[in-house]
């Protein structure tokens, strides 16, 4: 596993499920968590609106 810093959003890779999800938004309280399509979790700052993947870029 492996962690950045892509555009301001922390990135975990790996295989990750809603599981972990909820325990990344436990952990990073008042920050919005998206678990992405590749099985990574996003850890985006916070906002008005939703997470936007980096997928989706």
């Amino acid at each position: 596993m492996r962690t950045e810093l892509v555009h301001g959003v922390l990135l975990f890779t790996g295989d990750f499920d809603e599981r972990d999800a909820v325990i990344a938004q436990r952990t990073y309280p008042g920050r919005r968590v998206l678990l992405n399509n590749d099985g990574a979790i996003e850890v985006h700052p916070a906002g008005a609106g939703p997470a936007v993947s980096l997928l989706d870029r």
